[in-house]
């Protein structure tokens, strides 16, 4: 027969790990949907040729819980995006990352690039107030 302690360390361990196990998972469930929403942004179709010269400001609202909520703002010059700056944003995205996804858009003129490895969702955010500057810029 084992030691009581022996058991009750046993114990204590296995409930520890029930504990954390269900801890995981509750948080893993409360952040799906967010997730699920994120991952079905559409990103629309813009007429590069249709937009005017200026500086234009777009935002994205971040989806239900606001965690990739940001503002950027685009230059157009000659009906072509020649620069884009993040002003806000909720997530701690490194700014290499943005800068790539930005260059991306810049160099194809275009919101159809491919999004950034292992931030795909942030990206997306990012590009969605890409297209909110840019519808702007065609009015």
């Amino acid at each position: 027969m084992k030691p009581k302690w022996k058991r009750n360390l046993l114990i204590m361990c296995i409930s520890v790990i029930i504990i954390v196990l269900v801890g995981l998972a509750a948080g893993w469930l409360f952040t799906e949907k967010e997730r699920r929403e994120a991952r079905n942004v559409q990103i629309g179709e813009v007429d590069f040729k249709q937009l005017h010269a200026g500086n234009y400001v777009g935002e994205y609202a971040g989806g239900m819980y606001k965690w990739r909520a940001n503002t950027v703002q685009v230059t157009i010059a000659a009906q072509k995006v020649t620069a884009i700056k993040l002003l806000e944003h909720a997530e701690n995205q490194p700014a290499a990352s943005t800068e790539e996804l930005f260059g991306r858009v810049i160099q194809a003129q275009s919101l159809q690039v491919d999004s950034i490895s292992g931030a795909t969702l942030t990206s997306k955010a990012y590009l969605k107030a890409i297209e909110d500057a840019l519808d702007q810029a065609q009015r």
